[in-house]
């Protein structure tokens, strides 16, 4: 089996939480698109105005010339007035030119609406996912799905901001069919002389046997239009996995950080290129390719064969009535491009409606994504704001595991905080340590048991009150390409001094004052080119002086020095009980070396606390974990 097959029989099995490719019905689909564009009306009104009076403009300036020079064309046939010729003309001129300018301050004006709702359209998952539970933000079918919307947007445009066009299309459509009704309605009033041959197009059902044909065409050319584009929206599941595959192996060399490898390895030569020879997603022998070549070309060739049907129709008609004299010849002008028109307006109002249709499958996608409840208790007290930092937290027999397993990664958790003092959290890669630390911070309630603060269970504290007591350095933590000043303090405006005091405390001062422009020096150089490359080392001291300007009452490091040398590292602990004061501080950490100035020190073990106590006593126990561990790593300590 090839590798990309298999490659993507993964992916498959993986978008079990995928929900497009479901049919959508009419009724859901108008009220999905309803629903988009009340969001749409909230986020940026001013496009729908500026659609509204762009398409009406847009729809009505062709009548406009058509009307002009069929009067025209009359005098011209007729009396041949040069004051009235002169009076057409000058009336056309004008006219045009007013349209012309208009149209074109209109579609200036609406191509900037449309540029800022793209890019408020991806803020609307953005805000979606920081609104997110933590825990659905772990979880891969959510991950996934919103991948999936992504990958569709920029791939074929289908979800949410489409929803915008269709608004923009459906209103020109209505103001072209509008304005070929009342330009064309004369048409079918206008009689043919009696005792002319052609008399018999008089009668009311010739008039209406034309109408209905017409209508017919108008109708069969955008249903060949949406069953063309309906191919397209059925490859939307492979369209996105060719897009993945292009975009990592077709870009990777423009990755820094796989720069080295490739090179070492020839892994542009040996892998790059033959995944991407293995991907014909987009290859003249893809199925999407067959298809245009195709059922789907030919439903589209259909579609185009119809309006050019329609067109002839409607001359022939318009011809025979003018032959017989039930009009004259400037008229014919008029007709013809008035009926064109309106029945193009037809065809484009149904062919919008189709790719609403087509676009309703994605729609449902989008808005499964934005529905997703939000479970986590947001709780009402608020947290007591205390000057003494007298904070206690207490695990009383927490257990949990993560959604989706069944596997427990804490079990049976009793740890009590003593105010103010240094624990730290040792134990064995998976022990547990970076849960405990995710659920102390209410990232993840409990599965079991409960976690007070002060006495009283923390999710009845307001949410956003009980995690500002807690300063975090995560071991995946991340920067910003901002300025360093706004990386410290996590905010535009800051007390630079207390940001040069945290990253003096935190062991950054030297890089520090080589930087010429100090807080505002930009870190990488993905918004400035004068931006600065920081060390792994560097990074995390920065990230220390974050959790330090917060200045919240616990301090919790998780693996803070990972990236540290020794003598950095020795350097920020010998300092550190200066530097938290009277903080409950938090460290979880490899390096058992660092646990010696802790007060306590917790050892988990396969999800367990097995451990408690100082270093002293912990490393008398000879059959203990902290023992076991700590002789692991002594040959270092030695050296």
């Amino acid at each position: 089996m090839p590798n990309f097959l298999i490659y993507k029989a993964n992916i498959i099995r993986r978008e079990e939480f995928n929900v497009t490719g479901k049919k959508t019905t009419i009724q859901s689909t108008w009220k999905m698109n309803i629903r988009a564009w009340k969001i749409w009306w909230k986020l940026c009104p001013r496009f729908f105005f500026s659609a509204g009076i762009s398409s009406m403009v847009k729809a009505l300036t062709p009548y406009v010339t058509i009307f002009l020079s069929a009067q025209i064309i009359n005098e011209l046939s007729g009396n041949q007035d040069v004051a009235v010729l002169a009076k057409w003309v000058i009336l056309t001129l004008t006219y045009t030119s007013l349209c012309a300018l208009l149209n074109s301050i209109l579609k200036h004006w609406l191509n900037y609406e449309k540029s800022s709702a793209q890019s408020i359209d991806r803020q609307v998952y953005m805000k979606k996912m920081l609104d997110l539970d933590y825990e659905d933000i772990e979880r891969q079918p959510i991950f996934d799905l919103y991948s999936q919307i992504i990958q569709t947007k920029y791939w074929s445009g289908w979800g949410i901001y489409k929803t915008l066009l269709f608004f923009e299309e459906l209103v020109t459509a209505f103001f072209q069919i509008l304005g070929g009704i009342s330009l064309s309605v004369s048409l079918f009033a206008a009689k043919v002389p009696k005792g002319s041959e052609l008399e018999p197009i008089n009668h009311p059902l010739f008039a209406v046997g034309i109408l209905m044909l017409l209508l017919l065409i108008a109708v069969l050319s955008p249903i060949c239009k949406t069953m063309g584009d309906k191919y397209m929206t059925n490859y939307a599941k492979e369209a996105r996995l060719g897009n993945r595959f292009f975009y990592f192996f077709g870009f990777m060399s423009h990755d820094k950080k796989r720069a080295a490898d490739l090179r070492m390895y020839q892994q542009q030569e040996n892998i790059c290129h033959p995944r991407m020879a293995e991907c014909t997603m987009f290859s003249a022998h893809s199925d999407i390719a067959k298809s245009a070549m195709g059922p789907m070309g030919l439903l589209h060739a259909l579609s185009q064969g119809m309006s050019v049907i329609l067109t002839g129709v409607v001359y022939l008609y318009v011809c025979l009535k003018a032959w017989a004299g039930a009009f004259g010849v400037g008229s014919v002008t008029q007709y013809i491009g008035a009926i064109t028109q309106l029945f193009g307006g037809v065809s484009a109002f149904l062919t919008t409606v189709g790719a609403m249709q087509s676009n309703g499958e994605f729609l449902v996608s989008c808005f499964h994504f934005l529905d997703i409840p939000n479970r986590m208790y947001q709780g009402s007290l608020t947290t007591e704001k205390r000057s003494d930092r007298q904070y206690e937290v207490e695990f009383r027999d927490v257990s949990f595991r993560y959604p989706d397993t069944e596997q427990w990664a804490l079990r049976h958790i009793n740890l009590k905080f003593q105010i103010g003092k240094r624990l730290a959290v040792v134990g064995m890669n998976g022990s547990g340590k970076t849960t405990f630390i995710k659920l102390l911070c209410r990232l993840y309630d409990p599965t079991e048991g409960q976690i007070f603060l002060n006495e009283i269970d923390i999710r009845k504290y307001k949410y956003d009150d009980y995690i500002n007591i807690f300063s975090v350095v995560f071991q995946d933590f991340q920067l910003l390409s901002l300025p360093l000043g706004e990386n410290v303090a996590g905010a535009a405006r800051y007390d630079s001094e207390l940001a040069k005091s945290c990253l003096k405390n935190a062991g950054f001062e030297t890089r520090f004052q080589s930087m010429p422009k100090g807080l505002d020096t930009y870190l990488y150089k993905d918004l400035d080119e004068n931006g600065i490359q920081i060390s792994g080392g560097e990074a995390q001291k920065i990230a220390i002086a974050r959790a330090l300007y917060k200045d919240a009452p616990f301090i919790i490091l998780d693996e803070p020095t990972a990236a540290l040398d020794p003598v950095a590292e020795a350097e920020i602990y010998s300092k550190f009980n200066d530097i938290v004061t009277d903080k409950t501080t938090v460290y979880i950490s490899h390096r058992l070396s660092s646990c010696k100035f802790c007060d306590e020190i917790a050892v988990f073990h396969e999800g367990n606390v097995v451990q408690k106590g100082t270093h002293e006593e912990l490393i008398s126990d000879k059959t203990g974990k902290y023992y076991e561990l700590w002789n692991a790593q002594a040959q270092y300590y030695n050296e």
